[in-house]
């Protein structure tokens, strides 16, 4: 495969080792001491890296096909297969039972794939040995790529049950011929360290990777995220020494002739098709634990290459105890705590969050974070279109923030937020993909990974309320738990959270484009204080204006400091309070919570008034607020006024006549959401303004 490689800057990292403290550590979280180097950071760019090396494709299945697939849903998958370590060859049954639609299914469409047509012999390729639907054999199968359609020998009733048995062998397509990809992989060699340089030594190791589209490269399925099974199985047989990890609970082994063994999985939870997987290798197992307050003890087996791999990763692998207790505390137990957790390692070059048992390329501290957090944000709850990718991926970024927080220090957090915001800015495009054909832009590791974390943060910040945050969270998992889910619906439950709608928030950061500029002046005079902020946008001519609150610093000449929340509604706005103190230096957004392009620190401009005039812009009383059509203006500061209403982007999307004897604004023309009103007299100059919801 064609390795990808990301040259994101760490340049904000500390450049000696960092060592773990407790911070912020949710109550019954284990704390274990170890040193972090600044490669180690950025377990997200790890993450994207090994999806779209194993990925550089686009979607497989035709339309047509699409909807032939979408008259059933899928319950459950068995695997049963034969595989090793040194080869591609795969060999079984795949056993699918599915609930039949409003319709009667007289074929059953699934995909699997097989060499393009023309290639020479030899080509690797999966061909299909029988099809098998409720004990009748298929009479014929017609492929069309990697569409494959089996005509019943009897139709199946609609709103029924039925069990098809698929029969294949072959070999797994690789070396990302044709831009296929490699659903499954296999290697003779392997690192011991991949950020380091460290040598690889022999071993042959084969592994599943089926993210985004690659599943059918190694077994039958359907391949639609929005139809999760509601359980599987997966058993594989391989020679001994070899061990085989995949999803679930590790129900037997059992020993075959030949010095063959069977290895029998079995998760009797909800599953995408992605997330199922195998890692074949003649493992070392070792198993640690974790005790999240309130639930079972739970298991984390983990498959490594050798002694002297485990020798060299333990310290780290021993903190997945610790990240599983504090996220379980945070938002929610871990989903699978009756089965496992757990990791199998494969030279992905990355990480793969495959559903129980990650798969991983080394232990570094943010990427087995990272991966971890997916159990929550991608598995239990899984993105319902490629389009909400960062609802898997930029949480489980966050994920990553979240256990610096609370097992680092302060300025590896602020490190790790840095440069999150210098990536982010450094990617041209919205958090929401367009194309979803784009392996790599569904990886886009500026976008979906790192600006998804930073709109995120700013969640947080909008809701000024970390139980109000983790509980919406924790609530995102409830609603959605073992389901799939939208960009919409997560924007819900923070509606819910926050008591006022906020699209115009996720149309700035998830549709949006660019971000935010803060320039601004101030001046004092005694007690007052006033500040003048210029908002300006990287984009302007998709996104003109970030409707956003802002934090400022302001420092005293005695050391001290104050900071204040303020909300800029408009391109310019105008703060005018009282500081008990002389002012020498102002910062915007010290804490790096909102995703704003650098500027200067704003200056002293001793020709800004510093208190607020006596006369001129008066507050309005608007009522119904929230309104629907109408919305009523009491005591209008002239007798004619021209009203303007803006949008959170700063667009006036409304302008009308207002006169006293009438003193109505409709609003019955706009649509849902927060907006800025604004009267002008005769000359344009501002009479009054105020702020307004239309439901």
């Amino acid at each position: 495969m064609r390795p990808l490689v990301y040259t994101f800057l760490l340049s904000s990292l500390l450049s000696a080792p960092l060592g773990l403290r407790a911070q912020q550590l949710a109550p019954g979280a284990t704390v274990r001491s170890f040193s972090l180097s600044p490669e180690e950071l950025d377990g997200g760019r790890l993450c994207a890296a090994g999806h779209v090396q194993a990925a550089l494709r686009s979607a497989t299945t035709s339309v047509p096909h699409r909807r032939k697939m979408d008259r059933y849903d899928v319950k459950y998958y068995k695997l049963d297969l034969a595989m090793e370590n040194n080869s591609l060859n795969v060999a079984g049954s795949v056993w699918m039972r599915f609930r039949v639609g409003s319709q009667a299914l007289d074929s059953l469409a699934f995909e699997l794939y097989q060499a393009p047509a023309g290639s020479p012999a030899g080509t690797a390729t999966l061909l299909i040995d029988s099809v098998v639907v409720n004990g009748r054999r298929s009479a014929g199968i017609r492929r069309a790529g990697p569409d494959a359609t089996a005509g019943l020998a009897q139709p199946v009733a609609a709103n029924t049950l039925a069990d098809a048995r698929i029969y294949y062998h072959g070999t797994a397509p690789s070396g990302n011929s044709a831009a296929i990809g490699n659903g499954l992989s296999n290697r003779n060699s392997v690192h011991m360290d991949t950020y380091n340089g460290a040598p690889t030594f022999a071993y042959d190791v084969t592994w599943s990777l089926s993210e985004p589209y690659s599943a059918h490269e190694w077994f039958p399925c359907k391949q639609v995220l929005t139809d999760k099974a509601d359980s599987s199985d997966v058993w594989v047989t391989t020679t001994q020494p070899n061990k085989v990890g995949s999803n679930g609970v590790l129900v037997r082994t059992v020993p075959l002739p030949g010095n063959k063994v069977r290895y029998e999985w079995k998760s009797r939870h909800p599953i995408d098709y992605y997330l199922i997987s195998v890692s074949v290798a003649p493992y070392l197992e070792y198993v640690n634990y974790a005790n999240p307050a309130g639930g079972p003890r739970i298991p984390i087996v983990n498959y490594v290459y050798n002694q002297a791999y485990l020798d060299y990763w333990k310290s780290r692998i021993d903190l997945t105890p610790g990240f599983i207790e504090n996220y379980s505390a945070l938002v929610g137990l871990y989903p699978f705590a009756d089965e496992k957790y757990g990791h199998t390692t494969a030279p992905i070059y990355g990480g793969m969050e495959h559903q129980t048992m990650t798969t991983q390329d080394g232990f570094s501290f943010t990427l087995t974070a990272h991966e971890l957090f997916h159990q929550w944000f991608g598995d239990n709850v899984t993105c319902a279109s490629w389009e909400d990718i960062w609802l898997n991926e930029g949480f489980a970024s966050y994920g990553e923030y979240l256990s610096l927080q609370a097992f680092s220090t302060p300025a590896s957090a602020r490190a790790w937020m840095d440069n999150t915001h210098q990536t982010a800015q450094l990617s041209v495009g919205s958090v929401y993909v367009d194309d979803t054909t784009n392996v790599n832009r569904i990886f886009n590791g500026g976008l979906t990974y790192k600006k998804g974390a930073a709109v995120i943060h700013m969640l947080r910040y909008l809701l000024n309320d970390d139980t109000k945050f983790f509980r919406a969270l924790r609530t995102y998992q409830t609603q959605f738990r073992g389901s799939t889910a939208r960009t919409a619906d997560l924007q819900r439950i923070f509606e819910g959270e926050a008591g006022r709608p906020l699209g115009y928030f996720f149309q700035q950061w998830f549709r949006g484009r660019g971000v935010p500029l803060f320039n601004g002046k101030w001046n004092q005079s005694g007690s007052s204080f006033v500040l003048r902020v210029n908002e300006a946008a990287t984009d302007a001519a998709f996104t003109p204006f970030f409707d956003t609150d802002v934090d400022y610093r302001l420092t005293f000449a005695d050391g001290s400091t104050q900071t204040v929340r303020l909300h800029q509604g408009q391109a310019t706005e105008t703060f005018y309070f009282s500081v008990n103190g002389p002012v020498v230096s102002v910062a915007i957004d010290p804490d790096q919570w909102i995703l704003n392009a650098a500027s200067s620190a704003p200056v002293r401009d001793n020709t800004l008034p510093a208190s607020q005039p006596a006369a001129g812009v008066a507050p309005l009383s608007l009522y119904p607020n929230p309104c629907r059509d109408q919305l009523q203006l009491d005591a209008l500061p002239a007798a004619r006024v021209t009203a303007e209403a803006l949008d959170a982007t700063g667009r006036v999307v409304l302008r009308q006549v207002v006169v006293a004897q009438q003193p109505t604004l409709y609003t019955d023309a706009l649509a849902s959401g927060l907006y800025h009103l604004r009267l002008l007299g005769a000359q344009g100059e501002l009479l009054g303004q105020g702020r307004f919801v239309r439901e």
